[in-house]
């Protein structure tokens, strides 16, 4: 996940997958970001609403080699996205594990994500891989520039 490369700065091939919810908090120049990684098993799915309400940016993290769960996970934040609390949060689709050969790139999850049908705030999508360090620089700067620029 984006959250453990930027802030323990080391990549673990034997990572498990976040059980439940951890927050940390990430300082990159003069912001500090409060990161809520939350567990994306389907008994915690009915926590992400009271998480992200009232944040700056949502961040959606998807494994873009696995595309046997691209449809349920397209479900999930479309799902997620239609709660009239979250309305107008800007939105950032992250691709994980673009190194694995047949991963989708940002075209493929924009496409097999269906975000192009969300109009109602801004989103974007990049596709990244934690263990290489692709694209996370430019996930950070995202990030920074919409702390800097909603008040919410």
């Amino acid at each position: 996940m984006p959250k453990r490369r930027i802030s323990y700065r080391q990549f673990c091939e034997d990572m498990i997958p976040t059980v439940g919810f951890n927050m940390r908090k990430v300082t990159k120049g003069n912001v500090t970001i409060k990161v809520w990684d939350i567990g994306g098993q389907p008994r915690f799915r009915s926590m992400w609403e009271r998480y992200c309400r009232g944040v700056n940016a949502i961040v959606y993290m998807v494994d873009a080699a696995d595309l046997d769960k691209m449809e349920a996970s397209r479900n999930e934040l479309h799902s997620l996205l239609d709660k009239p609390q979250l309305a107008g949060i800007p939105v950032l689709v992250l691709g994980n594990k673009r190194d694995i050969p047949g991963a989708l790139e940002e075209t493929g999850l924009i496409d097999r994500m269906n975000l192009s049908s969300i109009q109602d705030r801004e989103i974007c999508c990049y596709s990244i891989s934690c263990k290489e360090k692709d694209n996370i620089d430019i996930t950070l700067q995202w990030l920074i520039a919409h702390s800097k620029s909603q008040s919410r």
